[in-house]
């Protein structure tokens, strides 16, 4: 049965056959087909520069902090990256995070600058200066190159950063050399003596032969190295102190205590023997001798040594205190001390102890009263023993190792030796092994008592407690280092570095009176010459006639310290932006290596100069491994170079994979990783170049209809992106980046992709161009694509920026000049309609989806259009289906849908589980029109449009059709 042609259409059908004009019959030119400039490929390498080009010609960074002005401030203080080699992965995805930050607490509504810095000073700089140019240059020749050197490597650093589309202050960044920064330094430095945390020590620190420096904490690294094991014997000097502590009245033989040690060179150093207070010791008898040994060792010890023995006698390691035993080639004795970081685990439950050599050692000894004066250290900065030494002096202590070896032997006190290969403290440049070694330098009291307050390691555990880490482990973590770290050595000899300005008597040892103002003195002359200001003052400029009392010292700072007093030579300093009152930033953000590095050296500068952190959170990542888990490494073959990435397939895949990883642990990168990211992000380009598309020929300022004009479904979309704007918010408030890189994907898969979209199609390409239908549909993609342009911009910079340009309407230069879309409309309470409805709808849709395609993959349909459905459901469900009416075909993408009880349901009807109803699938037996491809009864209704159906001839030449909700 044949629908009849709407009235309005009768008149002109006669006229039209009585003209007999030639039938239409290619009805492309009346649909509203979508178009756009936009281009569906992106050329990210090619297009990306000319967007960076864009921005330095606009000043966007300068305009930011213009718009900026009076809003509250977000302060990401920039962790410094060293200015030494090409940028890495783990430098890109660092600078990604912050720079998604920046830019999503701007688009937030904050003034969030950002300037990046970088670190200068230290070795490995110097080294690669000697490389280049020798060692033996002069040390002011040798700043020189270091400093050229440095500010090269800056320039090349930086072009790879902005590269990754960074937005920052790249014209004045910080640098730790910049005259100011090194003058601020050398005054947080005074602030620090002032308040009396800085002393001179003896103490063991990490030393490096080949540096010649003690190197911090963050610059050891370990590695396999080859040792030789021995197990030596010192002869008992106090006998009948032995013999009572084992409830003897004599020795009946010559006895020994046994000590097992992976460092020969030590021996000559020793000084005392450890035991544990608490463990059990056993006197053996094994023939000619008696040996100490602890009695849970004994056992594997004689086994080691071949020998058979008894015991016969055993006493606590607290009954042995202060029991004398002889060196075993030297005229001195060892006195056992009780030490509670003894062992079990191997050995023989007896520590040597070389107090110069050993950190555990040097605090056992003090702890006896040992003074400084008392420490032996035979070994030199160059890792040779002193002349005088006897038996070894002038060998280095690897080549000793041997000959000292031989000397036990030779004395009768060696028992066992052999070769084992165990982790080994490195240097992390030289990649040689290092020593602790006691020297005399410049530390910073973490138990001190200050001039006034709590002590520096109070301080900091409570700065601790008062900070925000993301992830929340990273408090644990941190705390525990404080809490059972040493003091810290600030003190190196090196030539490229912050200069520690100070002037020591040269009969007492003790600091200029006057240190502080004389500090100030030299950081006024550093501000404008450099640290060579330093390095070629005469002492008596500053000092006069007391020059020739006092020595000028040349040590310089540890570089930590350099990048850990950025907070007071930079926030305050140079740059002195953000909160003034510490200055506290809002956040700091590196690798989780910098919970021992940057983290902890800021952590302890601000406690001490402000007595609290410089900062109020802490957020770090992890470090970058390829699809395997495996370490990045040239000779595997697995690195992915970021400027390989860019080059070939454009910054915005590099953010996109950052952003979609979880940077709380390992992040794994690879080609194949890149390749599927750059799949999804086409998935959003796409989407975003469809509603571009579908908004040709909308003007916001003339079609853009009310929120209460538009249609259910429309509205129901704006609503729906109006609720994920506010989960995109929270999550890139709590940095979940991951989060919003799955929600944005998800929705433009699913919610646009897989429903809205696809359902809008049909409307948006027939109906009538100025129709209602049209224009409710181009709002709501319009509003849509004016939010996801802001969601995507923290992550995908480049392609946000040229989504922007290709937006209608008049509109600011830069996507980054906004703040997130504020003119989505909420669904009313009590929409009939409401979220709900359209969460069934999409079940129902969902459902429809997956028997189509079985019926498309069984011939029994052609394509969607070709079907015909009834759809059988019972309650509310079916008022829901039955609410659209006719728009459920739209909604469905068939061309009839029909909604009848459940209880009609045939039997051959296929049943869905969520939501339950029915549905019975048939091919239409309607001609297709030409115009929507709908098969419908009604196509040929008009004889003079025999192709086409009656909807489409009241959308061409009448007053177009009524949708009513989709």
């Amino acid at each position: 049965m044949r629908t009849s042609l709407p009235p309005e259409l009768i008149g002109w059908a006669n006229r039209l056959m009585r003209s007999k004009e030639p039938e239409m019959t290619d009805y492309k030119a009346t649909l509203n087909l979508p178009a756009t400039d936009f281009p569906m490929k992106a050329g990210l390498p090619q297009r990306e520069p000319q967007t960076l080009k864009f921005w330095n010609e606009i000043g966007l960074y300068q305009k930011l902090r213009e718009i900026g002005q009076g809003r509250p401030q977000f302060i990401l203080h920039d962790g410094p990256p060293y200015a030494n080699g090409n940028i890495h992965i783990g430098h890109a995805v660092n600078k990604v995070i912050k720079d998604i930050i920046v830019r999503s607490k701007t688009l937030a509504g904050y003034d969030a600058p950002y300037i990046p810095g970088w670190d200068c000073h230290g070795l490995p700089i110097e080294h690669k200066v000697e490389i280049t140019h020798g060692k033996n240059l002069p040390a002011d020749k040798t700043r020189e190159l270091c400093r050229a050197y440095a500010a090269e490597q800056i320039e090349g650093q930086k072009a790879d950063f902005i590269r990754l589309g960074v937005l920052g202050d790249w014209d004045n960044p910080y640098k730790t050399m910049d005259f100011a920064n090194e003058a601020g330094e050398i005054r947080a430095l005074a602030e620090m003596v002032r308040k009396g945390f800085v002393f001179k020590g003896l103490k063991p620190v990490n030393w490096c032969f080949d540096c010649g420096s003690a190197l911090a904490e963050a610059e050891v690294e370990y590695a396999d190295k080859k040792s030789p094991t021995i197990d030596v014997a010192f002869p008992v000097a106090s006998a009948d102190k032995l013999a009572s502590a084992f409830g003897l009245d004599s020795l009946p033989k010559v006895a020994y205590a046994v000590i097992w040690t992976t460092t020969p060179w030590t021996i000559p150093a020793n000084q005392a023997l450890n035991v544990h207070p608490e463990f059990t010791y056993a006197l053996v008898d094994v023939g000619d001798k008696l040996l100490v040994l602890a009695e849970e060792l004994v056992e594997s010890c004689l086994q080691r040594y071949g020998l058979e023995g008894q015991v016969i006698g055993t006493t606590s390691g607290a009954a042995l205190e202060l029991v004398e035993f002889k060196h075993p080639f030297y005229e001195r004795c060892s006195p056992v001390y009780l030490a509670d970081y003894v062992e079990l685990g191997a050995g023989t439950g007896i520590v040597h102890s070389a107090p110069a050599y050993g950190e555990d050692d040097f605090h056992s000894c003090k702890r006896y009263g040992m003074s400084n004066d008392d420490i032996l250290s035979p070994v030199q900065s160059n890792g040779v023993y002193v002349d005088s030494l006897p038996y070894f002096g002038g060998q280095f202590i690897w080549k000793a190792n041997p000959a000292i070896v031989e000397k036990l032997n030779e004395v009768g006190c060696l028992l066992a030796s052999e070769t084992i290969t165990h982790s080994y403290m490195h240097c992390w440049r030289h990649k040689t092994p290092l020593i602790y070694r006691a020297t005399a330098q410049w530390f910073v009291g973490m138990d001190k008592q200050p001039v006034e307050g709590p002590t520096l390691r109070e301080r900091a555990l409570t700065g601790i407690d008062q900070t925000q880490f993301v992830p929340a482990w990273g408090q644990a973590r941190l705390h525990g280092m404080i809490a059972g770290r040493p003091d810290w050595c600030i003190s190196r000899q090196r030539t490229w570095g912050v200069p520690i300005p100070f002037f020591l008597h040269r009969e007492t040892g003790e600091l200029h009176p006057r240190t502080v103002e004389l500090m100030e003195e030299v950081a006024q002359r550093v501000e404008k010459a450099g640290i060579e200001a330093w390095f070629s003052l005469d002492a008596t400029e500053l000092l006069g006639e007391e020059a020739a009392h006092y020595e000028k010292i040349a040590d310089t700072l540890d570089v930590w310290f350099d990048s850990g007093t950025t907070h007071w030579h930079v926030l305050r300093g140079s740059h002195p932006i953000g909160h003034q009152q510490g200055p506290v930033a809002d956040l700091y953000l590196e690798g989780s290596d910098q919970h021992r590095g940057w983290f902890h050296s800021s952590l302890l500068t601000g406690c001490a100069i402000d007595e609290h952190p410089p900062y109020k959170g802490l957020l770090t990542h992890g470090f970058t491994v390829d699809e395997n888990g495996r370490k990045m490494s040239k000779s595997l073959g697995n690195v992915i170079a970021p400027q390989q990435v860019t080059d070939s397939l454009g910054a915005d895949i590099l953010r996109l994979w950052v952003s979609a990883t979880d940077y709380s642990g390992e992040m794994a990168v690879s080609q194949q990783i890149l390749q599927r990211t750059a799949d999804s992000y086409r998935r959003i380009r796409n989407t975003a170049r469809f509603l571009l598309s579908n908004l040709n020929g909308f003007d916001p300022k003339h079609h853009l209809l009310p929120a209460d004009e538009m249609m259910a479904l429309d509205r129901w979309a704006v609503d729906r992106a109006l609720l994920l704007q506010g989960e995109l918010e929270e999550a890139y408030a709590e940095y979940r980046f991951w989060n919003v890189y799955q929600k944005v994907h998800n929705f433009c898969v699913h919610e646009l992709g897989g429903f809205y979209l696809d359902i809008i199609k049909d409307r948006q390409y027939t109906t009538g161009t100025d129709s209602r239908a049209r224009r409710s549909c181009q709002t709501a993609m319009y509003h849509i694509a004016e939010a996801l342009v802001r969601w995507i911009a923290p992550i995908l910079a480049f392609t946000a920026e040229e989504i922007w340009q290709y937006l209608p309407g008049e509109r600011n230069e830069s996507v980054m000049l906004n703040t997130w879309y504020d003119q989505l409309a909420e669904l009313p309470a009590g929409t009939e309609l409401d979220r709900a409805f359209w969460d069934q709808v999409m079940a129902v849709k969902a459902a429809v989806n997956k028997e189509l395609e079985n019926q498309r993959n069984a011939k029994t349909i052609g394509g969607n259009l070709q079907a015909e459905i009834t759809l059988y459901a019972e309650g509310e469900l079916l008022q829901i289906l039955t609410k659209l009416g006719e728009d459920l075909r739209f909604v469905l993408i068939t061309s009839r849908v029909d909604v009848a009880a459940m209880s009609e349901a045939p039997a051959e009807a296929v049943e869905s589980e969520a939501p339950k109803f029915k549905m019975l699938v048939r091919k239409s037996s309607h001609d297709k029109c030409a115009r929507c491809w709908h098969h419908r009864e009604d196509v040929g209704i008009d004889p003079a449009h025999p192709d086409i159906c009656g909807r489409c001839v009241s959308n061409v030449f009448g007053q177009g059709e009524v949708r009513r909700y989709a």
